[in-house]
Formats: structure tokens, C-alpha cells, sequence
């Protein structure tokens, strides 16, 4: 999925962010709000892991965005 469909609904990504990152508050994806080279930085300094392998986790991650994560939002519309 397009990292700018994922930042355009950050709110409701940020509950399959919490799964991956658990060690990531709401407060921090919050101030994130879906800036990816942030986010990178946190899972960085959070879990102790080199730039590379922050981009690698994100870009994994993206591979699994969804429809399906944004979807409760679409029908409320």
C-alpha cells in the first residue's frame, strides 16, 4: 500500500502500529501523525535498532496494509 494512503488515515493505522511497535504509546504515533521518517526514528530509538533495520520493519509493515484497516472508517462515511 502507498505510505500516503497509510498517513492520510493515520488514526486508524495507528492501532496496527501498537501491534507491531508495542514498546510505541498512542501519544507517540499521535505526534508521528503519520510522518514515516518519524515513526523510523522511534522504532529506532525505542527498540535499539539501526536506521536499516527500522526502514526494513516499516517497509514490512506497509506490505501488510490493508483496505481492511481503514474499512470501518470508509462505511461510516
Amino acid at each position: 500500500m502507498n505510505w500516503n494512503l497509510i498517513q492520510g488515515n493515520w488514526k486508524q493505522a495507528i492501532g496496527k502500529a501498537q501491534e507491531q511497535w508495542g514498546k510505541l504509546t498512542e501519544d507517540d504515533l499521535d505526534v508521528v501523525a503519520g510522518r514515516r521518517e518519524q515513526l523510523a526514528g522511534l522504532i529506532q530509538e525505542r527498540y535499539g535498532v539501526a536506521k536499516e533495520e527500522a526502514e526494513k520493519q516499516l517497509a514490512a509493515w506497509q506490505k501488510t496494509a490493508s483496505d481492511s484497516w481503514f474499512s470501518a472508517v470508509k462505511k461510516a462515511d
